[in-house]
């Protein structure tokens, strides 16, 4: 979906308003410089630079009541009430162009309100019960009515989801090595809702190596060509209030983005293979995803290992109770998340209703119908989307750049603040949007309108202050 953002009317337009009262004409204001009535083509350019400016003082001057429109009223005990109003409030330019409204609440004018979001506290969308819808939301249809227009617990529902994943990165990151003697220690993760707790570390491990003369030709790199690597966790909600209003206890799986030199090699593998599990020869998935899934380490189990025995033992200790199962993660997790998904879907006898939520995905896999056979045997590499798409765009922001790099097209932190402002392929960029945008001008600063930069350097909020553990996926290579 492609949303446009509303443009307030440009300057050099405002000729085209005729005035309907012949006193209009002859009346001076206080944003015209001239009180003449005709005035030359040559001169109209420096006329509008200088009325602009006059209107620029106006909005720089605090709201204090004008003297020469304080209107006198008398109340019903008989004394006067004075009421000041000021001349842009007295023009209501807001009842005459709706759009202003929306366009003035997001301007850098208003440096409260940029304060706020450039601030580290979150304010989310409404947080509402969903009671028994839990199961719509959760997408039992596929999100049917749900998507355009947004709906507003949805959004809220995706955003929360997505910050899930962003604690898979900064909880990499923060130690991204591992050991290749003994098996890893159990790992802290900083979750962003505090009525989850961790439950399980999840690893991912690849089946290729590099040649053994690249340790001797860089051997700096570290656990960037460690074949294993910890890639997320799962959760599980805790917290009686909010299992009440979800409607069920939530068990979330989430998966960062590639990160280490082996997983970029997986990425590469880009033949089809059939699912060793599956009976079905017409399914198969990207050789390099499966090789992630399916692969064990020299100390831990293979992701898909991790996942069904974690989940068996969740739905052993909840059993009785509603429960969901939640799949998140953005590029390669979002990938793995449909391998998971698939593979705990026929775990248990009873599983509970799952779904996945991911950011920026890959096509993952193929099922070869009659027709489509002969298309993969020509061609190895055809690949087919699943699932219900939620198509954003970062024009549709008033805060990022329209020519953005390809790094701030795939950033989560991007995905997430396009999600948090996006309404409908028809209408623009809410205006009320709640994401703070301090994470956004740290990951990609460069792709943030200056406009915005320059008044966050004027409120003293400079990039340098915030003090986000690690980027949320790799920097942007602009910066």
């Amino acid at each position: 979906m492609m949303i446009g953002v509303g443009l307030t009317l440009p300057a050099q337009n405002l000729n085209v308003f005729n005035t309907r009262r012949a006193s209009f004409k002859s009346q001076k204001s206080p944003l015209n410089p001239t009180s003449r009535r005709h005035v030359s083509s040559a001169s109209s350019t420096e006329l509008t630079r200088e009325t602009l400016s006059n209107l620029e003082k106006l909005l720089q001057k605090s709201n204090q009541p004008d003297p020469e429109r304080v209107v006198k009223t008398s109340t019903s005990n008989g004394s006067i009430e004075t009421k000041g109003k000021g001349l842009l409030e007295g023009l209501n330019l807001s009842r005459i162009w709706p759009e202003m409204k929306a366009a003035e609440e997001m301007s850098p004018r208003h440096l409260n309100r940029l304060q706020r979001l450039l601030s580290k506290t979150m304010e989310y969308s409404p947080r509402n019960n969903l009671g028994s819808r839990w199961r719509e939301y959760h997408g039992c249809n596929d999100w049917s009515g749900l998507l355009d227009p947004l709906d507003e617990n949805l959004r809220r529902e995706v955003v929360r989801y997505g910050e899930f994943v962003q604690a898979a990165y900064h909880g990499f990151h923060s130690n991204p090595a591992m050991s290749t003697d003994e098996a890893p220690l159990p790992r802290h993760v900083a979750l962003p809702d505090r009525s989850y707790k961790v439950t399980k570390s999840l690893y991912t491990t690849s089946s290729v190596g590099l040649p053994k003369w690249v340790d001797d030709v860089a051997p700096d790199l570290g656990w960037m060509t460690q074949r294993s690597s910890w890639i997320g966790y799962v959760a599980v909600c805790d917290d009686k209030r909010e299992i009440h209003r979800m409607g069920r206890r939530d068990i979330v799986i989430a998966l960062r983005g590639t990160a280490t030199c082996m997983e970029w090699a997986e990425n590469f593998r880009a033949q089809l293979d059939q699912i060793p599990e599956s009976d079905d020869p017409t399914q198969r998935v990207e050789r390099g995803f499966l090789s992630l899934h399916k692969t064990r380490g020299a100390h831990v189990p293979s992701l898909a290992e991790l996942v069904v025995e974690e989940v068996q033992r969740l739905i052993e200790m909840y059993k009785g109770e509603p429960l969901s199962i939640t799949i998140t993660g953005h590029s390669l997790g979002a990938a793995l998340s449909l391998l998971v998904a698939d593979e705990i879907s026929s775990c248990a006898p009873h599983v509970p209703p799952v779904a996945v939520f991911s950011f920026g995905g890959p096509r993952v896999g193929v099922f070869i119908g009659e027709k489509a056979q002969q298309q993969q045997q020509d061609n190895p590499w055809t690949y087919s989307h699943v699932g219900t798409e939620l198509r954003v765009d970062t024009k549709m922001s008033p805060y990022l750049k329209s020519n953005v790099d390809i790094a701030c097209c795939h950033d989560l932190e991007a995905y997430l603040h396009l999600v948090d402002g996006y309404l409908s392929s028809k209408c623009p960029f809410r205006s009320n949007a709640k994401r703070s945008l301090a994470k956004l001008l740290h990951d990609q600063g460069s792709n943030v309108k200056q406009l915005y930069t320059h008044k966050a350097l004027s409120l003293n909020l400079e990039r340098d202050r915030f003090s986000f553990p690690m980027p949320s996926c790799l920097p942007s290579p602009s910066q």
